[in-house]
């Protein structure tokens, strides 16, 4: 179970952080972050792409 949820969030990090960091761009430059709830879901997102950066980073960084 461990090794699928590392795989999941890698996963995750390389096909949605365009898009996790796209949308949030967009929408600082359009709205204030007034809900806590937004506040929570934008640093929830980006902490789960840069896990998944630093796990792939240590998985494939040493081959090279």
């Amino acid at each position: 179970m461990k090794q699928f949820l590392k795989f999941l969030v890698v996963w995750i990090s390389q096909n949605l952080s365009i898009p996790f960091w796209m949308v949030g761009h967009v929408h600082l430059s359009v709205n204030t972050y007034q809900d806590l709830h937004e506040i929570i879901a934008s640093v929830g997102m980006n902490l789960i792409v840069a896990i998944g950066f630093i796990i792939n980073y240590k998985q494939n960084g040493k081959s090279n």
